[in-house]
């Protein structure tokens, strides 16, 4: 994970809603997310969408991530 590959994710207001984004496209960080979750591999989303590279399919990894890595507080 690098933070140069995180860079690749973009947030804008009025682009899908403010969820996060590949490079400013119009796909989702949740879209690759969920093709790769469907048996789609690296080839296929490549092949589907070709202005995306595999830096973009692994940037979506390494988010998703991050946002999955939180403290847990269990109360006592």
């Amino acid at each position: 994970m690098t933070r140069n590959r995180l860079e690749r994710i973009t947030l804008e207001p009025g682009k899908c809603g403010g969820r996060p984004c590949i490079r400013g496209y119009r796909i989702r960080v949740s879209d690759i997310l969920g093709l790769l979750g469907a048996g789609a591999s690296h080839a296929e989303i490549l092949e589907d969408y070709p202005f995306l590279e595999d830096e973009d399919i692994l940037a979506a990894l390494d988010y998703a991530a991050i946002q999955t890595n939180h403290p847990i507080l269990i109360a006592a």
